[in-house]
């Protein structure tokens, strides 16, 4: 990590199909749509999709991680459109559940533990 980013955990490459809601600021939904997870740490993740999400919303959204399916809310805290048309959104988790925030704690080290290990047996 270097000094410029902002990030307080690791991020681990993960891909995850999730189904999402985008929520105004006073929690209506105002569109949904499907993604991918490109990456996941225990704060967040990096979302790719087929649209662009504004930074203005929060994300309500479903994703399924190992055999555990979880509702989670996040801030978009940027959404840009890459060379091939698709866009990567970066979602902070902003859940205040405690059993949540461990389960992601778990998973994250569980996924970084996987990564080392396809990157030892590459």
């Amino acid at each position: 990590m270097n000094q410029k980013e902002k990030r307080t955990s690791e991020r681990i490459d993960s891909n995850n199909l999730i189904s999402y809601v985008c929520l105004n600021e006073k929690d209506e939904p105002l569109g949904q749509g499907m993604g991918r997870t490109l990456n996941i740490s225990e704060g967040g993740i990096l979302l790719e999709t087929h649209v662009i999400i504004d930074p203005n919303y929060t994300l309500s959204f479903t994703i399924s991680l190992e055999d555990v399916i979880m509702d989670v809310r996040g801030r978009v805290t940027f959404s840009k459109k890459r060379g091939d048309g698709k866009y990567e959104s970066g979602i902070k988790f902003i859940d205040n559940d405690e059993s949540k925030t461990r389960m992601l704690k778990q998973f994250s080290v569980i996924f970084k533990a996987e990564h080392q290990s396809r990157s030892e047996n590459s």
